[in-house]
């Protein structure tokens, strides 16, 4: 089979998908998107390195417990997918956000912010509820697929339409990302994927290379670091938690070290993941081999 063909059988298959969950309601799409990601999910290869994730993370954790944890980060993703095509209602109207003074003290002084998190529960929904409850301008940056046509679908779906810039990460997204700091608006971000050209710092207890520009971004533009947490609260319904800034200068207006950033950035993911593990996609390479 030609790359081309695969291509277009796998973005076949994704738009026959986002047909059906966009036909059903939101609640009954993420409970089908659930169920099939828990029934089919643990069965494949990686699986493995979810597992080995665990286990290099909670070593005195048993293979039952792991098992557990597995198949609710595969019943999560299948929400996810579920989820895309009824994003915007999500956000809007399934989403409880905590915390929203700080964005609204943000919104009130005109200032930029960097906004991060991790691939937690429905990781869309961050920015997606910071744009739709807070009508303020917002851009976030994402890995595509190397399938063109899976991004441009997951793209449309992200951007609820084009209402929310999206970037993939490439050199040309810089450009943009500043530009959008520039003109005062809010960055999403992403950081708990490895950059094998970044920074190392610790994520439980091992180093792991973090991309900075998030920390670099923040410095240049003398704007405030913010965390935010997803979380699923039951079915289709999310609380999204917004933090005060994590420091990125100190009491006399130096940057502080990026590695000290980045690592008190991880200590609040670690935290979260710690929580609701099963709520954390643990397919991802995050440290060296």
């Amino acid at each position: 089979m030609t790359k081309k063909t695969r291509y277009f059988l796998e973005g076949f298959s994704l738009w026959l998908l986002f047909v059906l969950f966009a036909s059903l309601s939101p609640r009954t799409a993420s409970a089908i998107g659930g169920f099939l990601g828990r029934t089919f999910g643990p069965l494949l290869a990686a699986s493995r390195k979810a597992r080995r994730n665990l286990a290099s993370v909670f070593p005195d954790m048993s293979s039952a417990e792991q098992s557990r944890i597995i198949a609710g980060m595969w019943c999560n993703l299948g929400r996810v997918i579920a989820e895309y095509p009824h994003l915007k209602q999500i956000a809007q109207y399934r989403t409880e956000v905590v915390g929203g003074q700080h964005v609204l003290a943000l919104i009130e002084r005109a200032q930029p912010a960097v906004f991060i998190g991790g691939h937690l529960a429905n990781w869309e929904v961050n920015c997606a509820a910071l744009l739709t409850q807070f009508a303020h301008p917002i851009a976030l940056t994402y890995r595509a697929p190397n399938n063109p046509i899976t991004a441009r679908m997951l793209e449309r779906a992200r951007t609820l339409g084009g209402r929310l810039q999206a970037f993939p990460k490439n050199r040309e997204s810089a450009r943009h990302l500043m530009r959008t700091l520039k003109d005062g608006g809010f960055l999403g971000i992403l950081i708990d994927q490895k950059y094998n050209e970044g920074v190392e710092a610790p994520f439980f207890g091992r180093p792991a290379m973090t991309n900075p520009v998030f920390v670099q971004l923040c410095q240049k533009y003398h704007c405030p670091l913010v965390p935010v947490r997803g979380e699923r609260l039951e079915g289709c319904r999310f609380r999204l938690t917004v933090y005060p800034p994590i420091p990125v200068f100190d009491e006399n207006g130096a940057a502080l070290p990026i590695e000290q950033v980045i690592a008190s950035a991880q200590a609040l993911l670690e935290e979260w993941i710690s929580e609701r593990p099963e709520q954390w996609l643990w397919l991802h390479r995050r440290w060296k081999d």
